[in-house]
């Protein structure tokens, strides 16, 4: 290892230590900086870290271009750091590398689509019990809930309280812990996945609440190979894809359209979505109401009635 990487490597640790002392996870962004040193000393660059080496290192990796973006953002973070120590570090231009904002919108299934899909999650697999054992639950409490398919794969079993009916998520997008209660069909349907889940796997390997057909905590890998295999059996895969979470958007917009629909004060209601949902600032919550032209006929034809336009 060349001077600069042993360098690198050490004010890279510290960096790291440093962030995470602040609060931040840094679980990502420190798996690219170490990965920045492997570049570095597999190219034998010698320092200082310069604009030219930190696109080099950023166009280096296949990835998508949001990603690229990311990578830089992150290695321009620590160069300023850096630079604190080796002044010969180079400021990075923060406009290299201009991020894409473009969100695809979701895709919001219809109630019939929604059942299509929960019925081709019971028979996906069939040769493998387990598969369909453990993603349907897990696809119903995402539809039920509007939880990210990251909080329900994260789920422990201390987490799932099945006498009352409340789920413990812990490790949210914001690091905020939250208590979310569930439907009582919901309460049900995991409570059927837990008979059989104990039976077919009585000594567990972890303490995961949703397992692989091998026993192990489902991955977001596995999830998503099982929910796209469902995806196709249900007829789901023509057109615009369809993702996990695109059923946290379809339970957000199906709750604003029954409030719309009861008359009920939606700004009002909005806060207490927003909690439910684990968002930290209520707009975020408001952007599901352009979600669907269904849901944004219905706050327009409320906007007009409240204004006094018949």
């Amino acid at each position: 290892m060349s001077r600069f990487a042993k360098t690198l490597t050490g004010r890279v640790e510290n960096y790291i230590a440093l962030r995470r002392s602040l609060g931040y996870s840094f679980q990502k962004q420190a798996s690219i900086l170490r990965a920045l040193v492997r570049y570095v000393d597999a190219e034998q660059i010698d320092g200082p870290l310069t604009q030219e080496m930190a696109l080099n290192f950023v166009l280096s990796w296949g990835g998508t271009a949001n990603g690229r973006v990311i990578r830089y953002s992150v290695t321009r973070g620590f160069a300023a750091y850096l630079a604190v120590y080796d002044p010969l570090t180079e400021a990075l231009d923060p406009k290299v590398l201009p991020r894409s904002r473009a969100i695809p919108p979701p895709r919001i299934l219809s109630e019939d689509e929604l059942l299509s899909l929960l019925s081709a999650c019971r028979g996906i697999s069939p040769g493998y019990p387990a598969r369909a054992m453990v993603l349907t639950p897990l696809v119903g409490l995402l539809a039920s809930t509007g939880l990210r398919s990251g909080e329900v794969l994260r789920l422990d079993r201390a987490d799932v309280d099945l006498t009352d009916g409340v789920l413990h998520i812990r490790k949210t997008k914001f690091r905020k812990d939250r208590l979310v209660p569930i439907h009582p069909t919901t309460l049900m349907a995991l409570r059927d996945y837990v008979r059989q889940r104990d039976s077919l796997f009585p000594l567990p390997k972890e303490a995961a609440f949703f397992l692989s057909s091998r026993g192990n905590r489902l991955s977001p890998t596995g999830l998503q190979q099982a929910f796209t295999a469902a995806c196709r059996i249900a007829g789901l895969d023509k057109g615009k894809s369809l993702r996990p979470h695109d059923l946290r958007h379809r339970f957000a917009v199906t709750r604003l359209a029954v409030w719309h629909g009861e008359n009920a004060d939606v700004q009002a209601l909005l806060p207490i979505l927003a909690t439910y949902l684990g968002h930290a600032r209520y707009s975020d919550t408001a952007y599901y109401i352009t979600a669907t032209a269904d849901l944004l006929g219905m706050a327009a034809e409320r906007a007009f009635v409240d204004g006094g336009v018949v």
